[in-house]
């Protein structure tokens, strides 16, 4: 071979380096596939040490797990869109989300549609939840690895005006996450919702820009929300969950072995973080009261009621799929 035909090999070998190297954007320069996440719980809440300790951990030596918390990557809501446009490969999703780009998905985040936790992780096991995930994966290039149970959310409030029935919550300021399908669960619970971030809840309860907050009793006890409210209503009106999901370009560029291994810690991270708000929820009864708060149940007859005739008349009930609603009720 001559010497210019040496060449031309040598270089074509290159560019073939080149352009696999180029085909594998998931491989960091020590050979790492790089995870970025963001979560909106605070660094200090125990979400973040089992997500570190259990997920993190489980990856093994082929992953760089990075995890930001206290929504400092990205504020609460954004992170589909920032991981549909390639800035953010993993995150812990809210259903509420999920309905801006599938109306459909508006059935899942329905108050009082899941019986407990057992109830809704059945649903997602089921083939309603794999139909679910399918129109995520197909409609918005994210995969759902499993759906941590984070506890049932009840009403916190700082006035101590007694709150039987949703009648008793009209004129009350309500803190819902930002998003149309949270404000309406706050309407549909008869108050007046108000959009506010997590990490600027305590505040608009300190300074009085609103009246209460919903949220599972450990997310309120991780922010010291009850610092700043004075009775917890147990409307126990959504059991709440996160969709812990990885986008399907990332999903998509590891090889089975890998696919395999994370599969394994998301399930493992998902059982750990439902144990721990399953045996949270046995104290924190207890907790509150000894902060001075009133802990008491409403009638939750009355509020499930009065929350699904409101639904049922609603715009989300026409986005539902045909059937679906039955399907979980026989579950």
């Amino acid at each position: 071979m001559s010497h210019s035909r040496q060449r031309r090999s040598l270089l074509a070998g290159t560019a073939s380096l080149a352009a696999a190297a180029a085909a594998a954007p998931w491989a960091s320069a020590q050979g790492k596939i790089t995870l970025t996440y963001s979560d909106t719980v605070p660094e200090q809440d125990p979400r973040a040490a089992i997500l570190r300790d259990v997920f993190g951990k489980a990856l093994g030596a082929d992953f760089e797990f990075k995890p930001y918390f206290g929504a400092t990557l990205f504020k609460q809501g954004t992170e589909p869109v920032a991981m549909q446009r390639g800035n953010l490969d993993m995150a812990n999703l809210g259903a509420f989300d999920v309905v801006k780009q599938i109306p459909a998905w508006s059935l899942v985040t329905t108050p009082y549609l899941f019986r407990d936790a057992a109830h809704m992780k059945k649903v997602f096991g089921s083939e309603v939840g794999r139909e679910l995930f399918k129109m995520m994966e197909d409609q918005m290039g994210i995969k759902v690895l499993s759906v941590p149970y984070i506890g049932t959310r009840h009403l916190n409030l700082k006035p101590k005006k007694k709150i039987t029935t949703p009648a008793d919550l009209a004129g009350i300021k309500l803190r819902m996450p930002p998003g149309e399908g949270w404000q309406f669960v706050g309407t549909a619970l008869g108050a007046n919702p108000v959009p506010v971030a997590y990490t600027e809840t305590y505040t608009a309860l300190q300074t009085g820009a609103i009246d209460a907050q919903d949220n599972p009793m450990s997310g309120t006890k991780s922010m010291k929300f009850y610092e700043v409210t004075t009775q917890f209503v147990l409307t126990a009106h959504l059991v709440a969950n996160n969709l812990f999901a990885i986008t399907t370009k990332k999903w998509n560029a590891m090889t089975p072995a890998q696919q395999k291994t994370v599969q394994a810690a998301a399930d493992r991270f998902a059982d750990a973080i439902s144990a721990q708000m399953e045996k949270d929820e046995t104290e924190m009864a207890a907790f509150f009261k000894a902060q001075g708060l009133d802990v008491y149940a409403p009638d939750v007859v009355a509020f499930r009621k009065h929350v699904l005739d409101v639904y049922a008349k609603s715009k989300f009930a026409k986005d539902w799929r045909p059937g679906m609603l039955e399907r979980i009720n026989a579950l």
